[in-house]
């Protein structure tokens, strides 16, 4: 009989733990919840006050036989899922399951996976704690409810096969707002004037001065006549202030600080920096890393000190304790950071080693000494003007944790004048006029989101916690309502007037403006769907409101409220609005915009979202013709496509000309533009438009399609036609009945007869089900 039963709910973090304990322990995996709501059956008891009906689902029943069995032979069951609510949850769950006794079973947490945690976890084992279980089980229900009866919703009033998420639809609705900003935004002119100006040095060589203006000039000709205004003009300095700064450190991170650097410095997606660190987690590298606290033990603190010292000195080492400012920060009790902080780096693969040392160097950077820096500003006056220049250098005299690590920003647009030094200058010092150039700027439009930015919105707005922002931010992209992408800029004329040697020079130049690179846009179906749900549901998507539920989970998980009080007054007032969504009728389709009349023949031309995604209708299902239908082309807007260009879709499909005696037509679909030839239809590249194909580059991509089909049947047999022999991806291999088999490298495959094949697929067969 095993002694002691351990259960994690992962196999890599099951094998970590199992090198720390003794041969009187075995330890298994859960592989997650074992059990879960149904998936596609309500399975709320709304007149049960609200109780959920759990179920194992199929591809767990074989994996809770063997825990029922091994729990059954052991002395003592220790429980041993994460210490966030979810992990707490899946304990409850294993010991209502496993049908655990309390004198057998025991639940154990740990932040971080090391020997001396693990052991002193299992010297201080606790109860299940069920006011966080049933902080979980208000959110699983609260999102089950809002998910069930909204989607039905979104059905019938705005296209098939549509879902919705109580903080999914918070963050789509911050995409779609942002891009009308962005959309309703005007831009503004103005000129930055910067001079130069010539000093000697410390050893009396000329150096330059830069300088700025200390305002901005509105117009083209404020800053013709300010130029004109310094011809002759005399420069000198009027005042030097020169003050010491310090910059101090930033905490450790949270999960969302981590997301956010991350993405920043290294260009990890928020879901990758997640599974990474839950494989550094699991591997007992890191601590835990679903947390909103920036707290660090004593261990961590002195170990940091301790590596401090060892690298760089005495003088770099600066305790410090942090305090978490998140409202309802209980996820975990210490930031994420190494376990062991003399390792300055892993043994491990690039993303993860990428990933550890940026957090070694943020837990590190915290507990060292400020940086100190000197800035100087030098204000030079302009004869017979009240306008002054200024010049500011700076330079760091003391690099204190600047040494290891510099936290970054979405918008960075660091100083340029960080890290330089002016030469000397005097109070009431001449200076040499170099030229002057009035620059023509313009105001910038808000940034879009990109999923770190998006992170800090929701945290500053209280809404999700740790556990969420990843699974938010991958839900609303697969959901298409929101797509990662990149936008290519555009092309900008801007002026600069110049003065120099006594001459005023006006030129236009070009720039290039707005690109995006991986940012968040919303998709027509985004937006119509936030648009209906703000109409109808407009507490659903109210920050407040989702910030304020967050607050209620808190109070259930500190055990101040109950968890079936909250999702009743909840639903008493959703479910009503949700009859009242549905009895609506309205005379145009949700999101439906009419753009105009086709000129030639009169018929109403609108655009609203179809069955496959938005499309341009031509007429209306009343009219005796039947109405014509076109997608959006890539990079059109329901929002903001024109009358002119949607009656420019309905050029396609137009024949291009004979091929082999059959039409060679070009169109677009579902999936993009396309060539149509004898039934068979060929993609086109992005660098063929379909309004401008010849028949000759048509012609060329059916025989190239055709092509690379030949080149991918090997081999038929007559007397077993459902076996082929094909050339994939990944060479070739035997097609039969749906599945496939792999053909070694050192056969070659134009040699297998039937009877080799049957022979191959057989042991593949046979080494499939022993694995089983």
């Amino acid at each position: 009989m095993q002694k002691n039963l351990v259960i994690v709910e992962s196999p890599a973090k099951a094998k970590t733990i199992e090198k720390f304990l003794g041969k009187d322990y075995k330890v298994l995996s859960s592989y997650g919840h074992i059990r879960d709501l149904k998936k596609k059956e309500f399975s709320i008891d709304i007149a049960k006050n609200f109780t959920p009906d759990y179920e194992i689902p199929a591809d767990k029943k074989t994996l809770v036989n063997t825990l029922k069995a091994e729990a059954k032979g052991a002395n003592t069951v220790w429980l041993a899922s994460d210490e966030d609510r979810e992990g707490e949850a899946i304990a409850w769950h294993l010991y209502e399951v496993l049908q655990l006794k309390p004198e057998h079973a025991r639940r154990i947490v740990f932040h971080e996976i090391t020997k001396s945690a693990i052991l002193n976890a299992i010297e201080h084992p606790r109860d299940i704690d069920i006011n966080l279980v049933n902080a979980q089980q208000a959110r699983r229900v609260l999102d089950r409810i809002v998910g069930f009866e909204l989607s039905p919703v979104l059905w019938r009033k705005v296209k098939p096969a549509l879902s919705a998420g109580r903080v999914q639809s918070v963050a789509v609705r911050l995409i779609v707002e942002r891009e009308r900003e962005i959309a309703a935004f005007k831009t503004e002119a103005s000129y930055r004037v910067t001079a130069l100006f010539t000093v000697p040095d410390e050893k009396g060589k000329p150096t330059e001065v830069r300088a700025d203006l200390n305002r901005r000039i509105k117009t083209k000709a404020e800053a013709e006549a300010f130029l004109r205004a310094c011809l002759g003009a005399e420069f000198s300095i009027e005042d030097i202030t020169t003050r010491p700064i310090k910059k101090s450190p930033a905490p450790p991170f949270t999960t969302s600080t981590l997301q956010q650097e991350a993405a920043r410095k290294l260009g990890y997606t928020v879901a990758q920096t997640m599974r990474v660190a839950q494989k550094l987690y699991e591997s007992g590298l890191i601590t835990y890393m679903r947390t909103d606290s920036v707290n660090l033990s004593n261990y961590a603190m002195q170990g940091s000190q301790e590596a401090i010292r060892h690298l760089m000195g005495e003088r770099y080492v600066h305790p410090r304790h942090f305090h978490t400012k998140t409202k309802g920060a209980q996820e975990a009790h210490e930031a994420i950071r190494p376990t062991y902080m003399e390792n300055a780096s892993i043994d491990a693969a690039p993303q993860e080693k990428r990933l550890y040392e940026l957090i070694w160097k943020r837990t590190i950077a915290s507990q060292m000494a400020d940086a100190e820096l000197e800035k100087t500003t030098a204000t030079i006056a302009i004869s017979g003007s009240d306008d002054r220049f200024s010049a500011v250098g700076e330079i760091i005299k003391f690099d204190g944790f600047l040494r290891v690590y510099r936290e970054s920003h979405d918008d960075d647009n660091e100083a340029e004048d960080e890290g330089h030094l002016l030469p000397p200058l005097a109070k009431g010092q001449k200076l040499e006029q170099g030229p002057i150039t009035a620059t023509e700027r313009f105001s910038q439009r808000p940034p879009r989101y990109t999923e770190a930015s998006l992170v800090r919105k929701l945290e500053e707005l209280g809404i999700g916690r740790p556990s969420t922002y990843a699974p938010t931010i991958s839900t609303i992209q697969q959901r298409e309502y929101v797509e990662k992408g990149n936008r290519e800029g555009e092309e900008r004329s801007f002026n600069v007037l110049t003065l120099k040697d006594g001459k005023l020079r006006d030129e236009t130049c070009v720039e290039t403006t707005g690109a995006e690179k991986s940012k968040l846009f919303p998709t027509d179906t985004g937006t119509v769907v936030n648009d209906f749900l703000t109409e109808y549901f407009p507490d659903i998507l109210d920050y407040n409101f989702t910030a304020s539920v967050e607050k209620e989970f808190d109070e259930v998980a500190d055990g101040e409220a109950q968890w079936t009080t909250i999702i009743k007054r909840f639903y008493d007032k959703f479910h009503p609005s949700v009859e009242n969504a549905l009895s609506v009728k309205r005379e145009h389709k949700v999101g439906e915009r009419l753009l105009g009349n086709d000129p030639a023949t009169g018929r109403a031309i609108s655009v609203k979202i179809g069955r496959f995604g938005p499309v341009v209708q031509v007429g209306t299902s009343e009219d005796e013709e039947k109405p014509r239908f076109s997608p959006l082309k890539k990079g059109q807007s329901m929002e903001t496509i024109t009358l002119e260009e949607a009656i420019e879709l309905f050029k396609l499909p137009r024949t291009l000309g004979e091929f082999e005696g059959k039409t060679v037509s070009v169109g677009v679909g579902r999936f993009g533009p396309y060539v149509l030839h004898n039934k068979v239809y060929v993609s086109l590249p992005k660098t063929l438009d379909p309004m401008a194909i010849t028949l000759d580059e048509a012609e060329a991509l059916i025989l190239d399609k055709r092509a690379k089909e030949a080149a991918r049947h090997i081999k038929t047999f007559e007397e077993e036609p459902e076996m082929e022999i094909l050339n994939g991806r990944f060479g070739p291999y035997i097609a039969y009945k749906g599945s496939n088999f792999k053909i070694p490298k050192s056969i070659v495959p134009e040699s297998l007869d039937l009877a080799a094949c049957m022979e191959l697929i057989k042991g593949q067969e046979g080494k499939k089900k022993k694995t089983k």
